[in-house]
């Protein structure tokens, strides 16, 4: 947090830009490192579905590694753009 009023106070100070963004659907863009499965969704229901489960390659909301993966595939992304 202090970082953060230290780089609001630079921006003032300097007459800094600043920008904000929102990634919808942010979490649902992260890929997944290790194996994650459910049940089936209500209503999915087929015949053979009973004794089955989904394997997630992407991550979810609600799941304990959503935020990781998607951190993780922004930073690739920034580091690409040159940031450090």
């Amino acid at each position: 947090m202090n970082t953060i009023r230290v780089l609001l106070s630079l921006a003032a100070n300097f007459d800094w830009p600043l920008r904000q963004f929102d990634v919808k659907n942010a979490f649902l863009h992260g890929d997944l490192e290790e194996e994650v499965y459910m049940d089936f969704p209500p209503g999915y229901g087929t015949a053979n579905s009973s004794g089955k489960v989904c394997r997630l390659r992407k991550a979810l909301y609600g799941l304990k590694q959503s935020p990781r993966a998607w951190f993780g595939r922004f930073t690739q992304a920034m580091k690409k753009c040159g940031y450090r």
